[in-house]
C-alpha cells in the first residue's frame, strides 16, 4: 500500500474500527489504544497488505486484539465474545461512526441538548434547568438536532433514515 493509500484507509477506517472495539470493550481509552496499535501494525506490514483486503484485515486485528486484551483481563469469561467479525458488526460499527460524525456536525447548543438528552438519559425539563433555558426551546434544539441527523445520514446512504440508534 502506498502512503496516501494509508492516509486514507486511516480516515476512512479509524472512527468505526473504535466503534467495534468500542462495543466489545466498553471502554474508550483502550478502544482507542488498540486501533492506534493496529495502525501502526499495518503502517509496517503496508507491503503484504492489499487495499482489497486492508478493511477485513483491520477488523479481524482489531478483533484478535480486543480478545487478547480481554483474555488477559478477563480469563474464562472470555468464552460470552464473539470469535468472528460479522458483517452486521462492521456494519454497525461504520453506521455509528457516521452518526457520530454528524452529532460532531451539529451547532454547539444543539450538540449539547442531544447528548444530554440521548447520551445522559435527562429529561427535557432537567436539561431546561441545567442550561438556563425553556424546556420549549429544549424540544426545540432537540427536533432540530434529530432532523438534521436524519437529513444527513439519508443524503449518504441515498434513503430515509427512521430509527438513530444511540449508542454508549
Amino acid at each position: 500500500m502506498t502512503r496516501g493509500e494509508l492516509t486514507d484507509c486511516y480516515r476512512r477506517f479509524y472512527r468505526p474500527l473504535g466503534m467495534y472495539a468500542l462495543k466489545l470493550l466498553g471502554d474508550v481509552d483502550e478502544a482507542e489504544d488498540i486501533v492506534q496499535e493496529i495502525f501502526g501494525t499495518l503502517v509496517d506490514r503496508s507491503d503484504d497488505i492489499s487495499s482489497a483486503t486492508v478493511k477485513p484485515y483491520l477488523y479481524r486485528a482489531v478483533h484478535n486484539r480486543v480478545l487478547n486484551r480481554l483474555r488477559d483481563n478477563m480469563g474464562e469469561r472470555l468464552a460470552e465474545y464473539p470469535d468472528e467479525v460479522t458483517e452486521e458488526d462492521i456494519d454497525t460499527s461504520e453506521r455509528d461512526a457516521r452518526l457520530w460524525e454528524e452529532i460532531g456536525q451539529l451547532p454547539q447548543r444543539c450538540r449539547e441538548v442531544f447528548l444530554m438528552a440521548k447520551r445522559d438519559g435527562m429529561s427535557y425539563a432537567e436539561i431546561a434547568e441545567e442550561l438556563g433555558i425553556s424546556v420549549k426551546t429544549v424540544e426545540n434544539q432537540m427536533t432540530k438536532a434529530l432532523s438534521r441527523l436524519r437529513e444527513a445520514l439519508s443524503a449518504r446512504k441515498g434513503r430515509k433514515v427512521f430509527f438513530l440508534p444511540f449508542l454508549v
